[in-house]
C-alpha cells in the first residue's frame, strides 16, 4: 500500500476529524502495532497519525525490542513523537517458554526489561502470551503447571513494579480452548495474575465470549476487542507486505476469519455490559490482524461501531 493509500486522503481525514470519535472516558481505546506488520512498512509517526485521527490513542507494541530497530527509533524518540500527537504506548505483547522451569530466570529478566521500557510511557500493564502449542507431550500437565507457576512469578514481579500482568489467550498456544482458559485461571493466583482476554481468539477457540467475561470479570484488567467468524478463504490470501498464504493453509483461514468490529459474530454489547457492571476503567485494544481496505479505514469503521453501539452502553 502506497503512503497516500495508507494515510488516506486529506478530505477523508478532515471528515473523520469533524465526526464523532470514540470518547476515551472510562474505556480508553488502543490499537496493536501488529496489524501494520502485514502492510508495507510505513514510519511509526504515520501510524501515530492514524491513531490520533481515528480516536485510538493507545498502542500495544508487538515485537519488543525488535520494533525499535525496525523503525529506527530510540525509546525517548518514540515517546516524544507519540506525545506530540496525544498518543501513547500502553503495553507490549510479552511471551516466552514459560513451560520450561530452566528458563524462568531469563523470562523474569526479560519481563523486567519490558516493564522498565513501558514505564517511560506511563504504562502499567504487561500482556502475557502463553507459549506456542507443540506436539502432544507426555508431560503436558507438568509443563502446564510450570507455565502457570511462571505466570504467577511474572505477576508477582509486575506488582513490585506497579504493573499488572495477565493472560492473553491465543489460538495455537497453550491456552486456547475454554478448558485451558479455565485451567489456567484456576492454577494462577488472582491476586498476582489477571485476565487480559482476546475476544476473537476466545470465540475461534470455542469459548462463549460474554460468559468468559462474566465468569472472570473480577480479574479483567485489559482486553482485546477483535471480531471474528470462521470463514473459508475463496482464494489465496495476499497481504500488502507481499506475503501470500495458500487458501487451504491455517494462516489464510485465520486472516479471512478476522473482521472489523461489528462485522463478525461476537456479542460485544454483552461484553460491554459486563464492563459496566464492574465499573471498568481502562484500556481496550481493537486488535486487527487484517484490514481489507487499509488500517485507517478499518479503524474508522471500528470507531463508528464503538460510538454507535457500545458507548450508549458504557463509555
Amino acid at each position: 500500500m502506497h503512503r497516500r493509500a495508507f494515510l488516506g486522503s486529506v478530505s477523508a481525514a478532515l471528515a473523520q476529524v469533524a465526526g464523532k470519535l470514540p470518547a476515551n472516558k472510562n474505556v480508553k481505546w488502543a490499537v496493536s502495532l501488529g496489524l501494520w506488520s502485514h502492510f508495507r512498512k510505513a514510519p511509526l509517526t504515520d501510524i501515530f497519525d492514524v491513531m490520533r485521527d481515528t480516536g485510538f490513542p493507545g498502542m500495544r507494541v508487538t515485537g519488543f525490542k525488535g520494533f525499535l530497530k525496525a523503525y529506527g527509533m530510540q525509546p525517548a524518540e518514540v515517546e516524544r513523537e507519540a506525545s506530540k500527537r496525544g498518543v501513547q504506548i500502553v503495553t507490549i505483547s510479552f511471551g516466552g517458554p514459560a513451560y520450561d522451569a530452566a528458563q524462568t530466570k531469563q523470562i523474569l529478566q526479560d519481563a523486567k526489561e519490558a516493564m522498565e521500557f513501558l514505564k517511560i510511557f506511563g504504562a502499567n500493564h504487561l500482556v502475557v502470551f502463553p507459549p506456542g502449542r507443540r506436539p502432544p507431550q507426555p508431560n503436558w500437565d507438568a509443563e502446564f503447571a510450570t507455565m502457570c507457576q511462571t505466570f504467577n512469578r511474572i505477576g508477582e514481579l509486575a506488582g513490585t513494579m506497579g504493573f499488572r500482568a495477565g493472560l492473553h489467550n491465543h489460538l495455537d498456544e497453550m491456552v486456547e480452548t475454554p478448558e485451558e482458559v479455565h485451567k489456567c485461571m484456576a492454577m494462577t493466583d488472582p491476586k498476582l495474575f489477571h485476565f487480559f482476554p482476546d475476544t476473537a481468539h476466545l470465540h475461534l477457540g470455542g469459548s462463549k465470549v460474554p460468559e468468559m467475561f462474566a465468569k472472570y470479570k473480577d480479574r479483567i484488567q485489559f482486553m482485546d476487542y477483535k471480531d471474528a467468524k470462521w470463514t473459508t478463504p475463496a482464494r489465496d490470501v495476499a497481504l500488502d507486505n507481499g506475503r501470500v498464504h495458500a487458501r487451504d493453509s491455517k494462516q489464510a483461514r485465520f486472516f479471512e476469519s478476522i473482521y472489523d468490529l461489528g462485522d463478525g459474530e461476537i456479542d460485544f454489547a454483552a461484553c460491554h455490559r459486563v464492563l459496566k457492571e464492574k465499573s471498568y476503567k481502562g484500556w481496550i485494544c481493537v486488535d486487527l490482524d487484517t484490514a481489507r481496505k487499509g488500517p485507517r479505514n478499518s479503524y474508522e469503521r471500528s470507531g463508528g461501531y464503538i460510538t454507535r453501539k457500545l458507548e450508549p452502553i458504557y463509555a
